[in-house]
């Protein structure tokens, strides 16, 4: 792989990790186009360390906030019930997507990675946005563990390429009655858990088969880092006054672009 190529992997990766549009699905068309296919789901988890550490940084407080309240629990020292329940409701809304990611683990990285599965998941992915957005967004419903473990069934279809983890995360939020601000927020605080947990494998298995990573590969989730901190922080602020109609639009445009040239 070239530097060019990790660059754009990394510009890609950053930009689609957190916008929801999907970066699985992105960066298989962009793999296929630059014909760096050997080894891509491990490439796709090393650049996604590079947005790790966009969320590890942009929602620090949040974080160590979370860190924190888990110490106090496993201290049994009091906790604030908001707090108690945002932390369960991370807790148990990354388990539905560790599991089903063991059992498809196969399918995964074999007859997900089509362009005819990429189109259905771009599609089904903008269905479930566009009826997320024709419900009432009230803004004070509280998070409880078990609007996590529902937003984490959400977050769990991401596992198609084109569903798009954010895209999925924020519907659910909407579903549940969340305005898309407070749903993007919790969407990035779920999502870190598990981009920590396939990055470290995926980097443990990029070790074993060439030896580690290589300079144009570390360029690219540099790369991925700072526009993953840019993307966070303008679609936060783009979601507290428009829709994701633009999305939406966007995501089917490029389904039916992969239509016509597959």
């Amino acid at each position: 792989m070239t530097i060019l190529h990790a660059i754009i992997l990394g510009v890609i990766e950053g930009l689609t990790e957190f916008i929801p549009v999907s970066s699985s699905g992105h960066l298989l068309l962009v793999h296929t186009f630059l014909g760096v296919t050997e080894h891509d789901l491990a490439v796709d988890a090393v650049l996604q360390m590079g947005t790790i550490f966009a969320v590890l940084v942009y929602f620090r407080k949040e974080l160590w906030s979370l860190f924190v309240t888990f110490l106090k629990l496993i201290t049994w020292k009091d906790i604030e019930g908001k707090e108690k329940n945002l932390l369960l409701a991370v807790i148990i809304g990354t388990i539905p997507a560790v599991v089903l990611g063991l059992l498809l683990e196969t399918y995964i990285s074999t007859t997900f990675r089509s362009s005819y599965v990429l189109v259905i998941g771009l599609l089904c992915g903008s269905a479930l946005m566009f009826f997320a957005e024709r419900i009432v967004h009230t803004g004070f419903v509280s998070i409880t563990p078990k609007k996590g473990l529902l937003l984490g069934l959400f977050q769990s279809l991401a596992l198609v390429p084109g569903v798009s983890r954010s895209g999925a995360t924020i519907s659910g939020g909407l579903f549940l009655g969340l305005s898309r601000e407070e749903a993007t927020r919790f969407s990035f605080l779920l999502s870190f858990p598990i981009i920590v947990g396939a990055g470290l494998k995926e980097f443990l298995d990029l070790r074993h088969v060439t030896g580690g990573i290589s300079l144009s590969l570390g360029i690219g989730s540099c790369v991925a880092f700072i526009v993953g901190l840019l993307s966070i922080h303008v679609l936060i602020r783009y979601l507290r006054t428009h829709s994701l109609n633009v999305f939406i639009y966007y995501r089917i445009m490029l389904a039916l672009a992969i239509l016509l040239f597959l």
